[in-house]
């Protein structure tokens, strides 16, 4: 069996080398991607399964980057992983879970399969996305 591919975006060339370590230790699959031109030729060209995407980026802006995801892709599960609780509500209505950088990797691991699992049901008009967001867990 093929595991799911995370595409992990980061601008932190180490931080992104430990993240994708660790979530291959844990089944997954990873792509990663320095910056949104790179994210979005991932995208493009290869089946990605859910990305992660890195609250502070040097030279772009999260929201935009989950933006410009689900505008061509809409259906494209995004996760997004914070370690600052002051993250804006129009990027949390883009993202479909929200992790704390200082939670254990089992957790994020846990996150990424609720959302894979999420992705694979039938949404039906009347569903709405629920984010981790809890603003005294900072």
């Amino acid at each position: 069996m093929i595991p799911p591919t995370v595409l992990c975006i980061d601008d932190h060339a180490e931080l992104l080398k430990l993240r994708k370590s660790t979530l291959e230790s844990c089944g997954f699959h990873v792509e990663t991607a320095t910056c949104a031109a790179t994210a979005m030729k991932t995208l493009a060209s290869t089946p990605v399964a859910t990305v992660l995407l890195d609250y502070r980026l040097d030279g772009m802006d999260a929201q935009a980057v989950a933006y410009q995801i689900k505008q061509r892709h809409p259906k494209q599960p995004i996760v997004l992983l914070s370690a600052y609780s002051d993250t804006p509500a129009p990027l949390l209505w883009l993202v479909d879970e929200y992790v704390m950088k200082s939670e254990p990797p089992e957790r994020l691991a846990k996150v990424i399969d609720k959302v894979l699992c999420s992705a694979s049901k039938p949404v039906s008009g009347a569903e709405t996305r629920s984010h981790r967001y809890d603003s005294s867990a900072a």
